[in-house]
């Protein structure tokens, strides 16, 4: 027996976490689809089935809207940044503002960070490359993904001298071989709140419900505050 999850990458290490004890509790796998979370929308309003989606609040809204997620089932888990990340192995490059963001990103062969159209962080990073007026002059440099997770792991594997990532902190902290730098600054800051909702027509919504209520509780609190949540 399964639980349906679509999911914005930012929330799969908490889902990690919790799977042992929601199989343990309730016999349901959790079987996740992870991605940029206008990707995770696109696929439940073009009819894949769900019982659960993690988006951000804002899109959660839009859902509970348009009629494919159950009015009354929102929880939110937490707030989460979009910062910067190196390899593990390299060194940390300043970040403090917006000029030696720069001078970090000119001086890196390969810039690694998600979808610029349908991630949460990958659209913001794209804004940030536009006002510090480098958007051209790194364009050979820029890698993008599907999503921040796959963003991370290229980086860990990343060839180029001084590579520098930037997604969301909870799939930065998730992934082997990556180390947090710091946040954006805070003149680039981005803060956004990530929900979990029941759909419409969940196949299981018993187990479901039980996911919502497990995810967002206090118990899980530090699990959520180590992933990189902020509550």
């Amino acid at each position: 027996m399964r639980v349906k999850l679509l999911s914005g990458g930012a929330a799969q290490g908490v889902v990690r976490a919790l799977s042992e004890g929601f199989r343990a509790e309730t016999g349901y796998e959790i079987d996740g689809t992870f991605s940029a979370v206008g990707a995770m929308k696109d696929k439940l309003l073009a009819g894949e089935a769900a019982d659960l989606v993690i988006l951000t609040r804002k899109l959660v809204d839009e859902l509970v809207a348009s009629g494919h997620v159950v009015a009354g089932s929102r929880a939110d888990l937490g707030v989460v940044r979009t910062g910067i990340a190196v390899r593990s192995s390299d060194p940390m490059p300043a970040i403090s503002g917006a000029e030696a963001l720069r001078a970090s990103l000119l001086a890196s062969e390969g810039i690694y960070f998600p979808d610029p159209q349908r991630a949460t962080a990958g659209i913001h990073f794209a804004g940030v490359l536009a006002r510090l007026d480098i958007a051209d002059a790194l364009a050979d440099r820029l890698r993008n993904f599907p999503n921040g997770a796959t963003a991370m792991r290229a980086l860990a594997q990343a060839p180029e001298r001084n590579p520098i990532g930037c997604t969301q902190i909870t799939e930065i902290k998730s992934t082997p071989g990556v180390m947090l730098v710091g946040p954006l600054p805070p003149e680039f800051e981005l803060a956004t709140i990530y929900s979990v909702g029941l759909c419409v027509r969940a196949a299981a919504p018993d187990a479901a419900q039980r996911f919502v209520e497990l995810v967002s509780t206090d118990a899980l609190r530090k699990v959520r505050i180590d992933a990189g949540f902020e509550l």
